[in-house]
């Protein structure tokens, strides 16, 4: 049988778990020629949109085909996907590692719903341990789920509660993965930070890496995804300062720079707290390339509020930066709070993002003439270097692999790069 196609919405995860998925459903006995599965994101009003018209967009394209529904916005309201004539069945987050669900969705005339209550929801199996978005860089999920409540985000309704993957099982992933020839892994997750106290002696995401670290030593590039810093801890810290095999790229979860946003959103963080840990960063490792989430337009934000957002780009060094405008998610205690007029909320998040490009060209231009290790994309014509910095290279060179080369110039606000062996 042949893997159905896959559409990914929303984050990283989201594209790491839909790999893991079509392979479930390529291994099965699934007609996957006549299945389009729909992976959808929750995050925003604006994300379950893209959702629908994607829904739209592929039973247009594929009218013979079944439009099966997953993922967050499938799990946190089943029935609006299933009211839609498009939708041939809507199975859960929970549910959607059981081929047998997409099975039986297959079997009614009208859309099934197969969502089980994810809040209870207490492991992380193994088929949630390790999935591929692309052959250059994979995506090994370290945990899934989330325990806090940030006012803006309904995630933890479509995730469930935290859950860790055993760090043996992560090991086990990882050097399957090596073995395969990757040369960088990416550990992602819900809240990565997060990980390990529901685990038997509570560890930590620092003990983890350090586990992988040790147990995988021929894996050249070990990556992390976006990073809580509230919970990076003292052997994470040195972890990320002072391991050359772990990138010089910490992605924070930042969201406001403003303090009482920041306590409106229940963010753990001050904005203190964030400019002192990157200075603490820098200080033990200058290369380290800051990325961070903002969100521009939270309800209640006022101009000097916005002003220290933007200031925070700065004061952070922020270079590789994603800017959200805000968009209420009902059913979430922001979205009843007083809102930032539309046209406000976009043009705070054009100038962030403006101001957030120029920092990065800035950085970028700083690195011309220097020396980096790249990682080939399977393109053969560009990669990406440790500090995630993207760059164009002056001939093709080997697709999945690490060559040295020095950075000669910008063309277009892109990295130009001569491989030097």
């Amino acid at each position: 049988m042949n893997a159905p196609e896959m559409i990914s919405m929303g984050c990283r995860l989201n594209i790491a778990e839909s790999e893991t998925l079509r392979q479930n459903l390529a291994a099965s006995n699934i007609d996957g020629d006549n299945l389009v599965i729909v992976n959808s994101c929750a995050v925003t009003n604006e994300a379950v949109r893209q959702t629908r018209q994607a829904i739209r967009r592929a039973k247009k394209k594929n009218p013979e085909k079944n439009i099966i529904v997953t993922g967050c916005a499938a799990q946190i309201d089943p029935a609006m996907f299933a009211d839609m004539p498009e939708t041939s069945a809507v199975v859960g987050n929970s549910d959607k590692y059981d081929a047998a669900n997409f099975k039986l969705g297959l079997q009614s005339n009208h859309p099934d719903i197969r969502v089980s209550d994810i809040m209870e929801i207490t492991e992380t199996a193994p088929h949630m341990v390790g999935a591929f978005a692309d052959r250059s860089r994979a995506f090994v999920e370290i945990q899934n789920g989330c325990d806090h409540r940030c006012t803006f985000c309904i995630i933890p309704y479509g995730r469930g509660n935290s859950r860790s993957v055993p760090a043996g099982e992560v090991v086990s992933q990882v050097q399957a993965l090596v073995d395969q020839g990757f040369k960088e892994v990416v550990l992602t997750g819900v809240d990565v930070t997060s990980y390990g106290p529901d685990l038997p002696g509570e560890p930590t995401l620092g003990m983890l890496v350090e586990r992988i670290l040790k147990f995988v030593p021929d894996l050249p590039r070990l990556r992390l995804s976006s990073l809580d810093g509230i919970e990076i801890d003292d052997r994470l810290f040195d972890l990320l300062t002072g391991e050359v095999r772990i990138m010089p790229h910490v992605h924070l979860s930042l969201q406001s720079g403003d303090d009482m946003i920041l306590k409106r959103m229940k963010r753990r963080h001050s904005r203190e707290q964030a400019i002192t840990l990157v200075a603490q960063l820098k200080a033990k490792r200058p290369e380290i390339a800051i990325g961070a989430d903002i969100i521009a337009g939270f309800p209640t934000e006022e101009e000097n509020m916005f002003a220290n957002s933007l200031a925070i780009v700065d004061q952070c060094d922020i270079v590789h930066g994603h800017i959200f405008p805000y968009s209420p998610k009902s059913g979430t205690p922001a979205a009843k709070m007083p809102q930032v007029e539309g046209h406000i909320v976009r043009e705070r998040a054009k100038i962030l993002r403006n101001r957030v490009t120029e920092r990065a060209a800035q950085w970028r231009q700083s690195l011309v003439g220097t020396q980096q290790k790249l990682l080939v994309e399977m393109s053969g014509d560009a990669g990406y270097a440790e500090n995630f910095s993207r760059v164009q290279l002056d001939r093709p060179a080997g697709k999945g692999q690490i060559v040295p080369v020095e950075i000669t110039g910008m063309q277009n606000k892109q990295l130009i790069g001569r491989v030097t062996a």
